[in-house]
C-alpha cells in the first residue's frame, strides 16, 4: 500500500508540491505528473542505502520549498506549469523483494491509467521492473520503449540465488514481454560487468547498448539521436530510467556501485532535458541515490535536478506544441521575456 507521506524521516513533498493519495485516484484526477517514492534497497549487490534516496531527492535544494522552480534555460516552471503531485512513499520491505515489487506495480499502473506520468524516486534499480510493468499494463504491453541510463546493463539472470534484484530488472522486463528487447536502449555502460554470456543474451534480444567508449568516440548527441529513432519506431511512448551511477563517481559519489569513467553531471542533465522535450515520455524513475555515501549532497542535488530538468522539458514541450513554437538549445537568457520588437517602427 502507499503511505500518505515519507517512509523514513520528516513528511515533506518534492520541493513543496501538493500532496495526493495513491489510494484515492480522485486526489490526482487532474494530474500531469505524480511523484512516488520507492524506498527499497533490498536488491543491492554491494552497498545498500538507497532506501533513503526518495527523502534526499525530495529535499535537496538551497531554495525555498514552495512548489515552484522556474527554469532559466527553458523559460517555464515545471512544478507550476504542470500539475504535479506527490503521493508519498509506497511501503517497501527491504527483506522481501517480491512483496515490495508487488506493492509498487499497481500504484504505478493506477497513476498511468489516470493519464498522468508516474515519476518514481528510488530506491535501487530493482524498482524499474515494477515501474515499467505498471506503465506497460496501462499504456500498452510491449508498446513502451525504454531509455536506460546506467553504468551497468542490469540484465543478469540471478544474483545470490534471487531472480529479483538491482542487477536483473531489465532481463525480467524483456522476458515478460512488458518491454521489447529491440526497443531497449542503454546509455553509459562501462566497466567489467556483465560477463560474455549475459552480453550474448542481450544481443539475442536485439538490445542496443552505448558503452562509454562509443559515446566518447562518436559524441553523446549523435548516440542520442540514433537511440531516439529506435525508441520511436513502433512504440507508443518512452520510459526513462536514470541510474545516477551513469555519472562518473566524481559527479555522483553517493551511490551503491560506483564505476569510474562515466558521464558528467552536465551531460546527464542535457540528455534528460532533450529526451523529455523531444520524446513522448510516459514514465520515469531516478534510482540508486544512496545518501550514506554522498558528500555535501552532491548526488542528491544532481538527482533532484534530473527530476527538474525532466519536468521543465515536458512543460516546455507542451507549451511549444500548443503555440507552434520550438525551443532551441542555447537561446539567450531573457529571450522569452522581452517584448516582440519585430513590428515596431524607428
Amino acid at each position: 500500500m502507499a503511505r500518505y507521506g515519507s517512509m523514513f524521516g520528516p513528511n515533506y513533498t518534492f520541493l513543496g508540491v501538493g500532496r495526493c493519495s495513491a489510494d484515492e485516484p480522485e486526489t490526482y484526477a487532474d494530474a500531469d505528473v505524480v511523484i512516488v517514492g520507492a524506498p527499497f534497497d533490498g536488491g543491492t549487490s554491494y552497498r545498500s542505502g538507497a532506501r533513503f534516496g526518495p527523502a534526499a531527492l525530495r529535499a535537496a535544494c538551497y531554495l525555498e520549498h514552495d512548489g515552484s522552480r522556474p527554469s532559466l534555460a527553458l523559460g517555464v516552471d515545471g512544478l507550476r506549469d504542470l500539475r504535479v503531485y506527490d503521493a508519498g512513499d509506497v511501503e517497501m520491505f527491504s527483506g522481501d523483494a517480491v512483496r515490495s515489487c508487488a506493492a509498487l506495480e499497481p500504484v504505478v499502473q493506477a497513476i498511468a491509467e489516470q493519464g498522468a506520468m508516474p515519476l518514481v524516486l528510488g530506491g535501487d534499480h530493482t524498482i524499474t521492473w515494477p515501474d515499467v510493468t505498471g506503465v506497460a499494463r496501462a499504456r500498452g504491453w510491449g508498446r513502451i520503449s525504454v531509455l536506460h541510463f546506467d553504468a551497468h546493463a542490469d540484465t543478469g539472470d540471478s544474483s545470490f540465488g534471487s531472480l529479483i534484484g538491482h542487477g536483473q530488472p531489465m532481463r525480467r522486463l524483456i522476458e515478460s514481454g512488458a518491454a521489447r528487447g529491440d526497443r531497449f536502449l542503454q546509455i553509459g555502460l562501462r566497466g567489467y560487468w556483465p560477463p560474455p554470456e549475459t552480453l550474448a543474451w542481450m544481443a539475442e534480444q536485439g538490445m542496443r547498448s552505448y558503452e562509454m567508449t562509443e559515446i566518447v568516440e562518436r559524441g553523446l548527441e549523435p548516440c542520442l539521436t540514433e537511440a531516439f529513432a529506435t525508441a520511436l519506431d513502433d512504440c507508443d511512448g518512452v520510459f526513462l530510467s536514470v541510474d545516477i551511477d551513469v555519472c562518473d563517481p566524481g559527479h555522483a559519489p553517493g551511490t551503491g556501485t560506483p564505476e569510474p569513467g562515466g558521464l558528467s553531471a552536465r551531460q546527464l542533465l542535457d540528455a534528460v532535458r532533450r529526451i523529455c522535450y523531444e520524446l513522448p515520455v510516459v514514465g520515469m524513475d531516478v534510482v540508486e541515490v544512496a545518501p550514506p555515501y554522498d558528500h555535501a549532497d552532491i548526488t542528491a542535488l544532481l538527482g533532484n535536478r534530473v527530476v527538474l530538468e525532466a519536468l521543465s522539458a515536458i512543460a516546455r514541450r507542451r507549451r511549444d506544441a500548443a503555440g507552434g513554437a520550438a525551443w532551441r538549445p542555447g537561446a539567450p537568457l531573457l529571450e522569452d521575456y522581452r517584448p516582440d520588437q519585430s513590428s515596431s517602427t524607428p
